[in-house]
Formats: structure tokens, sequence, C-alpha cells
């Protein structure tokens, strides 16, 4: 077995899959194979493989590792293994399966049939234009994607949520990993919604994140899937759910990330706008706090601390309603949807009762 290392532009696992298949069946012709360029949907792009080893006259595997770049994904550093066998020719050229550490589909409203491996189109068909004019014509590639430490770090994904058991996602569209923080990233939190839609589920709740889910369950004892993640971005979540039907429903979670949307902030990214205390203030004026009241707010360091301040002053109850009613109004005048605020503190106890039981 050969072993190299070295730095590229950090390709998506689909990529990287594909490089190895392609290796592999290099390794079959007894070709060396250290880099391997890969034709993507944008360019090609050249992958170093770690390692290769011939099983048999028609069998080999071949690994690569997904690249560190600027991004916190769970899967930078993963290894992907493919493994090809040639076998007489049978109904097809190129017959693509999944194995240990890749997820299996169980829900529908994905772009992959329930039963199926959890490997997206594009990398199937990055798959097969590389593959293809390499396989003899008398003979069929199947070729297997495996991911070691797949099932491991599927916790840390979606995928459970999204009814993949098992494993990872081979993902990609473009070929070249890209920040989380973009398009990749409402990528997946938007498949939530086809997942709700395709099995008609009712009576969702969008909640900021994981702790928001946790105490969603614990509130309302409700299954994960009712439960609809926005991270931070909101607005682009409602709109979503718009164009999907679904205009009607609970909008759950600590009052920190929501009280944002009552001041129309749809992205809570902390880096992008923070204007909780403002807000706070405003409402609390509204409902007949006075400037010693007001001063104090201005002076807090986090939302609880405003929080406290309002007990005090027997405020915390209205304050909290004024804020759900902006929230809202402001849902309704931009994204016609039709939302039920409950805020909650870190303990999950509700802060608000202006609200109907989900």
């Amino acid at each position: 077995m050969t072993n190299n290392k070295s730095n590229f532009t950090s390709p998506t696992t689909g990529t990287i899959a594909t490089a190895c298949a392609i290796a592999s069946l290099k390794t079959i012709f007894n070709k060396n194979v250290d880099v391997v360029d890969v034709k993507t949907p944008k360019t090609i792009l050249p992958v170093k493989i770690d390692s290769t080893e011939k099983l048999s006259e028609n069998i080999a595997i071949s690994s690569a590792h997904k690249r560190p770049y600027n991004d916190p994904d769970v899967t930078v550093d993963v290894e992907i293994i493919a493994k090809i066998e040639l076998v007489d020719f049978t109904q097809n050229k190129i017959v693509i399966k999944g194995g240990k550490g890749v997820g299996v589909v169980t829900k529908p409203g994905l772009q992959i049939e329930i039963g199926d491996a959890a490997i997206n189109p594009i990398p199937r068909q990055m798959i097969h234009n590389n593959l293809e004019s390499l396989i003899p014509n008398d003979k069929t590639a199947i070729v297997t994607i495996l991911v070691p430490e797949g099932e491991k770090i599927a916790n840390k994904t979606m995928n459970p949520k999204l009814g993949i058991v098992g494993g990872i996602s081979i993902l990609g569209t473009t070929g070249v990993a890209r920040s989380m923080s973009s398009k990749a990233y409402k990528d997946s939190i938007v498949k939530q919604l086809d997942v709700a839609s395709a099995q008609n589920i009712k009576n969702l709740i969008f909640v900021p994140g994981n702790i928001g889910e946790k105490l969603a369950i614990k509130n309302f004892n409700v299954s994960t899937d009712k439960i609809i993640q926005t991270g931070n971005f909101v607005g682009f979540m409602f709109d979503e759910a718009k164009k999907r039907g679904i205009d009607k429903f609970t909008f759950f979670g600590h009052i920190g990330k929501l009280i944002k949307v009552a001041g129309g902030i749809f992205n809570t990214k902390h880096a992008i706008a923070d204007a909780r205390r403002e807000i706070m203030i405003t409402h609390a004026v509204l409902c007949g706090a006075d400037s010693k009241i007001a001063k104090k707010l201005y002076d807090s360091k986090t939302t609880e601390d405003m929080l406290n301040i309002l007990n005090k002053e027997d405020l915390s109850l209205k304050v909290c309603n004024s804020i759900a009613t902006a929230i809202v109004n402001r849902c309704k005048l931009k994204f016609a949807i039709e939302i039920n605020v409950i805020l909650v503190d870190m303990e999950g106890n509700f802060l608000n009762n202006n609200f109907i039981q989900p």
C-alpha cells in the first residue's frame, strides 16, 4: 500500500469519493496513482490520494482525506474510501453503493429514494462521468463508498433529523468545499422542510438550534420530526417554509435569539447584527418603564440580566408579551405567515403567555 501527503484546495466529500473511485479503477489496471484529476461541474480539481491497494485481479481500494479549509466542517480530515470491483457486464455500466459509514435514507423528501445510500445526485453523476470511459466495454464497475468514521460523525450533522441513518451523506454541488456560513449550510438546513413536507407533518416548531430543540422536546413532548432548526438564517427558513406552503407554525426559543426578530433582524448571527438591548429597552418603555429602569437595562450585559431587572419591577411578562407580539407582526408583514411565538429562558421557562400550546 502506498501512502502520500499533500495540501490542495479542499474538495467536497463527493469529489473525494470520485477521486478514490478513479484511483481504485486505475490500480486494478496496475497504474501508479498519487494525484487524480476529477472533472467536477465547475472545474477539474486535483485530489491527493493517500493510499491504494489491489486486493485481487478485479478488486482495488483507495482512500483520501478531506483537507482542512476555512470552515468548522465536521467532515474535515475524514477518511473516504472507494472500493471497485469489475465484474462481467450486467444491466448497468456502473453500480454505486454505500458501505460502512455512509448513511441510508429512511424518509421521503430528499433527493435520494428511501432505502438508497445517501450519496447525492451530483456526486453520483461525477462518479459516472469520470469512470465511464475508463471501464472496459465488457465490464461493470461496482463502486462502494465507505467512510470509516461516518457513523460517529453523523451525530454532529443534520442527518439524524433528516432520517438518514448509519452515517454521513456524500455531498457536493460544485466539487469544491465552500464555507458553511452561506449556500452550503442553507442547502443543508432547508432539507428539514422538504422531509416535513413530504411526510405532511403539521404543527411544526421552528427553533434556532440544538438548545431550542432540546427545550421544545422537554416542554411539549414532541418528536424531532416536528422540529425545524433555523440556525441563524431565520428569515431564509421562514421564506422557504412559505414557498412550500408551510405558513402556520410555532417559533420557539431563547429570548436572546428571538428578540432580534422583533427588531426586523432575520439573520441572528451576532456579527451581523445585535440590537437585543435596544429592542428590550424600547418594549420596556412602551410597557411603562421609566428612565431609571431603561438606564439599568442599558448597562446590562446579557438578556438574562435584563430579565432579572424587569422581574424586580414586575414588568417581565408584559415586556415579553410585547416582544412576542412584535415578532408575530414582523413575520406576518415580511413573509405573510402566521406564527405562534414562545419565548423561554435558558431553563426552558415560558416568558410570555400570549401563545397557543403547540
